[in-house]
């Protein structure tokens, strides 16, 4: 599973990001903070410009992030996928067969641990890992999980894009305007 080729997946802050993003030749995008009152409107926005979402659940302000948010973000606004910390969520995303990324936070070897348990038990469509700088983390968890790792956070350069996805990373997510060409 890919993003059809797509290494760069730019991520919107808000309306004039999905504006911006209209204009680039990506299929996927991601939608960022929101509230849930704008949801659909963006979303509408982006597929009118032939762009599907990833929306990152955690990050919809007026919207308990669970399983019922979930029911209503899959059947009322319709995302190309959901994004989210929690594996219940994906989980949820799952059963709706949109496509299911779990988020997870590198912070230390402890986390890593308790991250790569999770990956195993809910067995997401795609892992994204943060911070997106660490390219040796990238390749440790696609070798060891098989599953399809994309890299977010904290990418700046142009450099650190190539960094990243020659250690295996299928995509990279962000909202640096500069690295969305």
């Amino acid at each position: 599973m890919s993003f059809n080729g797509q290494t760069i997946i730019p991520a919107a802050h808000n309306h004039r990001d999905v504006e911006k993003i209209l204009n680039l030749d990506a299929e996927y995008m991601v939608m960022l903070e929101t509230q849930v009152g704008q949801l659909k409107s963006l979303i509408n926005l982006a597929a009118s410009g032939g762009k599907k979402v990833l929306l990152h659940a955690d990050l919809i302000n007026g919207l308990k992030n669970d399983e019922y948010a979930v029911d209503f973000l899959c059947q009322e606004i319709r995302p190309a996928g959901i994004i989210s910390t929690r594996g219940n969520v994906i989980l949820k995303a799952k059963q709706h067969k949109v496509i299911a990324i779990q988020r997870l936070f590198m912070l230390d070897s402890s986390a890593f641990t308790k991250g790569t348990a999770l990956v195993q038990k809910i067995q997401p469509d795609f892992i994204e890992l943060l911070p997106g700088i660490l390219p040796t983390m990238v390749e440790q968890m696609t070798e060891l999980l098989h599953i399809p790792v994309i890299a977010g956070g904290l990418i700046t350069s142009q450099q650190q894009v190539d960094d990243i996805l020659a250690a295996k990373a299928t995509a990279i997510t962000t909202s640096q305007k500069s690295l969305w060409k």
